[in-house]
Parts: C-alpha cells; sequence; structure tokens
C-alpha cells in the first residue's frame, strides 16, 4: 500500500534493535545529504513528459544541430504520433514495437509515443542488418516497426513475410528546422537520396493526424514499458522485461545521484537505444525538464563545439568518446569550462587518460555499472569520492553482494565472485523465455538476486571491482558482443567449416573480435580474411563484425566435441604483451 499517492516506499526493516544488520560498508562514503532509499515511483514514464511540458513548455526540451524542440511541441507531437500509431498501425496495449533509430528527436517522440498507446518498445541498434533484425521481430512478436530512412530497407524482408505489417520510415534531417554551421553527419546529408519504402509511411505523414483521434488507454506503473534485448552463451538475443517503474527508478535515481537539476544541459551522444543513453541522455533529462543537446553520431569537433555553444554541464559517455575529444588538436580554442560532471561506463577508463580529463575539463570522470538487466546503473562511485576504475557502490534502495557462481554463498570483502544485484531497477526476467530467467536468478535471504555473470570483488570500503567475465562476452568500445551470436552469423558464410569468436586486445576500442575459422576444404574460390570480414560487415552490426581473421586446420575440442574457446582465449591474451 503507498504512503502517498504519487510514491511508494521501500518498507523499512521490522526488527528489533539487537538484531538489525550493521550498515553496509559503503554507506560510509555515501553522497552527503542523500538518502540510502528513495521514493519509488508510483507513475509512468509517460508523466515525466507530460509534467514537464505543463512546467516548462516554452523551455527547449532537445537542441539537434542548432534547431530547438520545445517540451510543450515534442508532447503535442508524441500524442499526434500515437494517434497514428493506434488508429492506422493498429497498436494496442501489451504490443511490441521495434525502435529501429540513430539518436535523433523522433527517436524521443516515437519512443513515448508508443508507451502512450500502451504498447511496449523494443529498441534495436542501427547498425543491425537483416539476418540480426529477424530475431527481434520473430521473437518479440512486433508487427510494427519505426526505422531511420537509411536502415529502412533492412526490414523490407518481413513486410513480404508478413512478419512486419506496419512501418513508419524516419528522414532525421525532418528534424532541422534552422540552418547551422556545424559539420552535418552523413547520414543527414545522404537523406534527399534515400526513398521512403513504398510499405511504410512517412514521419510527416505519421505526425500529420489529429491527436484528438487518440483514444486513451490506461497504462499502470508495473505494466512493461521497454524491452532491450541482451544476448549470452546461446548466441540468440533475449528481451529484457522492463516496467514503467523499473524505467523511471533508474531515470529518476541517475539524476539524483549526480545532483543533476532541472537547469542542466546534457549532451546526448551515447546511443540512445542502449541503455545508458536511454537513461541517462533521454528519460532522465526529460523528467528533470532539463535539456537535451542531441548527436546523431559521435564526431568529436562537432561535440566540443555544442559543449562551447550550449553551454553543457553534464557529459556520459564511454572511455573512446573522451579519448577523441582529448585527441582534438583544435580542443585548445575551445571553452569547455561549463562541464561540471563527467561520467561514463561500459569499459574500464584508463587512469592516464582519467588525469588528462582531469586537467583539461576540470572535473574527476565518475565510473557506474549498470546493464540491459538493469536498465542502466546499479552501481555509481559517489561524486564526492570516486576510485578510479571501480564499479562504484550500490545506489539507493539497492542491495548487491558477491557470490560463489557455484554455491550462490554470498562472499566476504575482497573474495572474486558473480556480483548479484537485487533492486528496484531489476527487470522482470527475459521475455518468452523462463528457463533463461531461472537461471539468472537466486535468492538470498528471501529475496530475489540477479546473478550478473560478472565476476569482481567488493573491497574493504564496499566498493565493487570488476575482475572477469563469468559469461562469454567481447566489450567493444563499450558495445558488448556475444560470440556465440557471431559465431552463428559466421557460419552462414559458405567457406566456413568451423569458427569460434574470441576477445583481442585494441589499442582504442579496449577489445576487438577477432575469428579463428577452420574453411571448408573445397570451398571456391579459396577463403580471403579482407574478403570475409566485408562479407561480415555486410551481414552484421559493425561492431560485431570480426576485425581480425585467422584461418586455422581446426579448433581444440572437449571429450563431448564443444570447441574449448577458453583455452582459445587465454592463448591469445597471453600473446598480448602486457
Amino acid at each position: 500500500m503507498a504512503l502517498n499517492p504519487d510514491a511508494q516506499r521501500m518498507a523499512p526493516q521490522d526488527t528489533a534493535p539487537e538484531m538489525q544488520q550493521p550498515a553496509p560498508l559503503h554507506h560510509a562514503h555515501w553522497p552527503p545529504g542523500q538518502p540510502h532509499d528513495i521514493d519509488l515511483p508510483n507513475r509512468t514514464i509517460i508523466d515525466s513528459l507530460e509534467d514537464s511540458a505543463r512546467r516548462v513548455p516554452d523551455k527547449a526540451c532537445m537542441v539537434y544541430y542548432d534547431s530547438v524542440t520545445r517540451f510543450a511541441d515534442c508532447r503535442d507531437t508524441v500524442r499526434k504520433l500515437a494517434a497514428f500509431l493506434q488508429q492506422e498501425c493498429g497498436v494496442s496495449p501489451g504490443d511490441r514495437v521495434l525502435l529501429y533509430l540513430q539518436n535523433c528527436p523522433q527517436f524521443v517522440m516515437a519512443f513515448h509515443a508508443v508507451l502512450r498507446c500502451g504498447g511496449v518498445v523494443v529498441p534495436v541498434n542501427p547498425m543491425t542488418r537483416s539476418g540480426e533484425l529477424a530475431h527481434y521481430v520473430d521473437d518479440s512478436g512486433a508487427r510494427t516497426i519505426v526505422a531511420g530512412s537509411e536502415v529502412a530497407h533492412h526490414a523490407l524482408p518481413f513486410f513480404e513475410s508478413g512478419a512486419l505489417q506496419h512501418g513508419i520510415a524516419v528522414r532525421y534531417a525532418d528534424a532541422l528546422t534552422q540552418p547551422t554551421t556545424l559539420s552535418l553527419p552523413d547520414v543527414l546529408r545522404a537523406e534527399p537520396a534515400v526513398e521512403i519504402p513504398a510499405c511504410m509511411h512517412s514521419w510527416t505523414d505519421a505526425t500529420a493526424i489529429d491527436a484528438s483521434r487518440l483514444q486513451p488507454v490506461p497504462v499502470a506503473p508495473d505494466d512493461l514499458c521497454v524491452m532491450p534485448y541482451t544476448s549470452g552463451t546461446t548466441g540468440h538475443p533475449k528481451g529484457c522485461m522492463h516496467t514503467h517503474r523499473s524505467v523511471l527508478f533508474t531515470a529518476m535515481a541517475g539524476m539524483q545521484w549526480m545532483g543533476m537539476q532541472q537547469d542542466d544541459v546534457i549532451l546526448g551522444a551515447m546511443p540512445y537505444f542502449h541503455v545508458t543513453g536511454m537513461q541517462r541522455c533521454m528519460n532522465g533529462p526529460l523528467h528533470n525538464g532539463s535539456t537535451t543537446i542531441i548527436m546523431t553520431r559521435w564526431d568529436a569537433r562537432v561535440a566540443a563545439a555544442l559543449i562551447e555553444r550550449y553551454q553543457v554541464t553534464a557529459w556520459t559517455g564511454v572511455p573512446t568518446m573522451y579519448i577523441d575529444l582529448l585527441g582534438n588538436p583544435e580542443l585548445e580554442h575551445v571553452d569547455l569550462s561549463s562541464l561540471q560532471r563527467i561520467s561514463g561506463g561500459g569499459a574500464a577508463m584508463p587512469p592516464a587518460i582519467a588525469q588528462r580529463m582531469a586537467q583539461r575539463l576540470g572535473g574527476d570522470y565518475i565510473e557506474g555499472y549498470g546493464l540491459s538487466e538493469t536498465i542502466a546503473p546499479s552501481h555509481i562511485n559517489p561524486p564526492h569520492r570516486r576510485k578510479q576504475q571501480t564499479l562504484g557502490i550500490p545506489i539507493f534502495n539497492t542491495r548487491s553482494c558477491v557470490i560463489d557462481p557455484d554455491t550462490c554463498a554470498v562472499l566476504g570483502p575482497n573474495a572474486v565472485g558473480e556480483i548479484a544485484i537485487h533492486g528496484p531497477q531489476v527487470f522482470q526476467g527475459y521475455w518468452r523465455n523462463e528457463s533463461a530467467t531461472d537461471e539468472a536468478f537466486t535468492t538470498i535471504d528471501g529475496e530475489r538476486y540477479f546473478r550478473t555473470g560478472d565476476l569482481g570483488y567488493v573491497d574493504e570500503d564496499g566498493y565493487f571491482h570488476m575482475v572477469d567475465r563469468l559469461k562469454r562476452m567481447i566489450n567493444a568500445s563499450g558495445f558488448k558482443v556475444w560470440p556465440a551470436e557471431v559465431e552463428a552469423l559466421l557460419h552462414d558464410h559458405p567457406a566456413v567449416k568451423e569458427v569460434c569468436v574470441i576477445a583481442a586486445s585494441d589499442p582504442h576500442r579496449g577489445e576487438t573480435v577477432k575469428a579463428l575459422i577452420v574453411a571448408h576444404p573445397h570451398a571456391f574460390p579459396a577463403p580471403d580474411a579482407a574478403a570475409l570480414m566485408a562479407w561480415a560487415r555486410e551481414h552484421m552490426a559493425a561492431y560485431k563484425a570480426p576485425r581480425i581473421v585467422e584461418f586455422v586446420t581446426s579448433l581444440p575440442k572437449s571429450a563431448t566435441g564443444k570447441v574449448e574457446w577458453r583455452a582459445l582465449q587465454e592463448r591469445e591474451r597471453s600473446a598480448q604483451p602486457t
């Protein structure tokens, strides 16, 4: 039962003083003035935009290469698009809708329009190609897609098969209402030559409908909201079911932890299909009533210009973005003094880069940790007391521990085990995959904990450290690559008989994808590494495509015939310079 109409609070432990557990180690380093628990949202993500549009209707909600969208305009377009999705595309409560877009104002509006219909957003990496898209369409059961004009053709086979029935194609340049001196991404410059597929509606037509045609539908905090896909050892991505409550929690908590206010200006360079960009650069600012400066593609020079031009105060990125920015030879002529909060995650920040950032940008880099299953942060470093190259400490309302991967027994400080998480940001389970859901959770002291598959330890101050991965995964510039998925796609190449994908060291990306391939003995023409890599880039997202291909005569196998990928990974690591 809620304590007030707008929020419910985690119930305190009803125990006698002598039975209470000692305070967690990390509470000694808690951000000053912040409570350990915050009110859990008893509202929906839809309410965030509505509230901000009422509170600051004329304020800039989004700035897109100098073109401004006000909060009231954003809300009004959302209502129109929701009416179109509902009345013309038949989107009903619970229906899944694919968002296959790069960062743009239309992504934000489409996200909220789907939710207004009671639908569930399925964000798809715009680097995904038809072969990969097939699984998202089939597994989610989506019948409607909103796609960028540059990738819409990848969805055409699914219209032909009848799997997709409705589509809206987005020209990003439609959001440009003012001239700009900024260098625009290639995709915006190329759009005039790109045709909208005949089976899809244009964004312009979809937002020309009368908003009054929208029939209100009840949407509750515990209804499904968004379903980002993650993968694993099987190679088949799995949908992570998140409710409005879990999504709104991390959107609110991330802002509050970093001390962000309505007057902050956020650089929206992290991709919105990714949970970090979705929460820190889209839903969080919308909830706060802050302004977001949106970038469709990363460009270090443009980012620097935007920070100076719009006095950006907060930026969440991955290490490669900061490395690119610091490598800009023109940076010394740019005023970046407005930046106050610099944060990120996805990959460890090299200490030397963090030091250069502090010297040039005038602030400390705050590292955090989260997964698709936690819709972004579960751990963040306290802004006032950060520890470099740590995941930070569990945020509001969140309990985390390290467990023995085999017995699930809770381990003490400095003992390496699997990181487990309990909190309101944890997902409900994997879409239509009960066995995977059961494997992902364990019970500790009567409560349901998510097993992250990441190996780490808690130090004597209560900070969490990452050591390795229990799951097989490659981290390329913060993008998670699941080797089994890449292997499954490579097997479609006629010259590939066997393949094992491992991580190789990369000075810029941290890790990159390496494929060890046994070729078919009678393959014609003879397989060529460069040609195979080019083929891979056509059939899978660029960040998944192998950048190193090595042909081998055989792959080591266990007694049961399974490829011993760990042995190959260890061999690769031992060959890399320290």
